[in-house]
């Protein structure tokens, strides 16, 4: 693919499909825009993504009950963008709408992830069969259909294991289960959680070996076939036996980004699930066998991960997000040279908010940013009952992972929460259903 140059930069906007919460995505639809022209296609029209888009279509992303794209309706409405507009290309950083974007670059002839690519990554199952067949670490995996396949499953692999969704995101219904008693239950709750998402991924569970070792993800950008790693966040992970993601920490001079093996289990892997072209998010477990790949993500990272690699590095992902969607061969050559984590803030028990409060940042030196995620009157529900119901989160700056997360610590210590825990059938706190 010839490089696109700085004059044709200038002509064509780029799709933007689904612009995802605002608590967690304001920032990439804001340096998508400061690169070039965005036209967004979302479900509801415009409120806070107003500033950052030249037009927008409103069609429906998924069906009023599940998260579930109409591919058909994305194609469609980008055809009508492009019959009326020069479109340089499409990306999505929601990982429901990763394969309908890739239907749109496909049928448009642009740049991007291929469907077999994005489609390999949405399909965990798929992507365990093929990371295998190419000879990397994976953990023991089998997908099956029943409580009792799975128990006889758990058995053969030995205790603990995982159980997951073939095709959800956000670690939503994955369950560490320690023993054979905890099987029925655990595939009970797993096998409902995988029917919210996509109907091409749903039913069934995949029974994993539980690999151990601190878990890291990488936020990387492959063009032209040619992968390059941008920053490693190193993850803390809290509410066992769940899997909910309570923080990440990026160091811009992370020695990860050097290191050979990883590297080459990172590049062996976008080229075996045939991702050539795009932004990609990998979870690596770093076990006493190597790196070992939990999952591939054919976009950004959430949790507002891309965001602390900017802080981070001065890279701007969406910005690098959008070159890459057009062709254009992007620079991400690190301004900044910091080390920058969120920590997440959870609720003690499920209940409904009556007050919430976060520190200043003048307050704990070192603290960046702190804010409320949820107003009075939000529900909020703990695994299994709910996912993502974080209250608020802080995020702080440091000489080391060791300093900033001992500021993210003392700015949570200072966070207030006030539950009414008879009232927690209200409306569901707004964005803490975040599925990037």
């Amino acid at each position: 693919m010839a490089d696109t140059t700085a004059k044709e930069r200038d002509d064509g906007l780029v799709l933007v499909v689904g612009s995802g919460g605002q608590a967690y995505r304001e920032y990439l639809l804001a340096d998508a825009a400061a690169r070039r022209p965005v036209w967004l296609l979302d479900a509801t029209d415009p409120t806070w993504q107003t500033p950052y888009v030249k037009g927008a279509t409103t069609v429906p992303l998924r069906d009023e009950e599940r998260l579930v794209p109409d591919p058909e309706a994305l194609l469609r409405a980008a055809e009508a963008v492009a019959a009326e507009h020069p479109v340089a290309g499409v990306f999505s950083y929601d990982e429901t709408l990763v394969v309908a974007t890739a239907h749109i670059a496909e049928r448009l002839g642009l740049p991007g992830l291929t469907v077999r690519g994005a489609d390999n990554c949405r399909n965990k199952h798929s992507s365990r069969r093929i990371l295998t067949a190419a000879g990397l670490p994976q953990p023991r995996f089998a997908y099956v259909t029943d409580a009792g396949e799975a128990l006889r499953t758990a058995d053969e692999f030995g205790y603990p294991v995982v159980l997951k969704p073939r095709g959800m995101g956000a670690s939503i219904g994955v369950i560490r289960v320690d023993g054979p008693d905890e099987i029925e239950a655990a595939y009970t709750m797993t096998e409902a959680a995988s029917h919210g998402g996509n109907p091409d991924y749903e039913g069934g569970v995949l029974v994993e070996e539980c690999v151990t070792g601190p878990e890291i993800s990488i936020d990387g950008v492959v063009f032209d076939g040619e992968y390059t790693p941008l920053f490693v966040a190193h993850k803390e992970v809290g509410l066992a036996p769940y899997f909910e993601e309570t923080g990440h920490v990026v160091d811009a001079a992370d020695p990860l980004l050097e290191d050979a093996e990883l590297l080459s289990v990172l590049v062996t892997a976008h080229r075996e699930l045939g991702l050539g072209h795009g932004m990609t998010h990998t979870e690596v477990k770093l076990t006493s066998r190597g790196p070992v790949i939990i999952e591939v993500n054919a976009r950004l990272g959430g949790d507002r991960i891309p965001y602390l690699g900017k802080l981070a590095t001065g890279i701007a992902p969406g910005s690098v997000a959008v070159d890459v969607a057009t062709g254009v061969r992007p620079s991400w050559t690190a301004t900044e040279r910091r080390t920058v984590g969120v920590r997440f803030l959870y609720p003690p028990a499920d209940g409904t908010v009556t007050a919430v409060g976060v520190p200043d940042t003048g307050q704990v030196p070192g603290l960046l940013e702190s804010t409320t995620m949820v107003a009075p009157g939000a529900a909020l529900a703990l695994p299994p009952n709910g996912y993502l119901t974080r209250y608020a989160y802080v995020i702080a700056a440091g000489r080391s992972r060791a300093a900033c997360e001992e500021t993210l610590s003392k700015a949570a210590s200072l966070a207030t929460l006030s539950l009414d825990p008879t009232a927690a059938t209200a409306a569901p706190a707004d964005g803490g259903t975040d599925h990037d």
